[in-house]
């Protein structure tokens, strides 16, 4: 049983799924959007969302906590110089998971990940 324990394995061992979350994150925060099944999507959420917390900071020892995590430095100087600046007044809530519907080879359920705000956003939750 698994009372109360939290987080998701995803079929992978621990260094593989750490590895998996922090690949997903750096091209999340370079390509502001990313396609991934809806499990791996609700697993990178709180990962993605920690980091942009702590670029909010804007410390040396805030940035260094992110470098653990994603280890390009280009990665790392837009998520602290433009991303950070972005979010600065939002207090949370960073992502956005849209659905998609099953995937065609295994019928797995996709999703796309996004950061709110982002230039790729055509007018999400726009009624006009």
């Amino acid at each position: 049983m698994r009372h109360r324990k939290s987080g998701r394995k995803l079929g992978r061992t621990s260094e593989h799924r750490m590895a998996m979350l922090r690949n997903m994150s750096s091209s999340l925060f370079t390509n502001e959007r990313i396609k991934t099944t809806l499990a791996k999507a609700k697993a990178l959420r709180p990962y993605a969302e920690r980091l942009v917390t702590l670029s909010k900071r804007e410390t040396l020892h805030a940035r260094r906590q992110v470098l653990r995590s994603i280890p390009d430095r280009k990665v790392v100087a837009k998520l602290f110089d433009s991303l950070a600046a972005r979010y600065a007044q939002r207090p949370g809530g960073y992502t956005r998971i849209i659905k998609l519907g099953p995937r065609r080879g295994d019928n797995a359920e996709m999703a796309i990940i996004e950061l709110v705000d982002s230039s790729t956003d055509e007018g999400a939750g726009d009624n006009s």
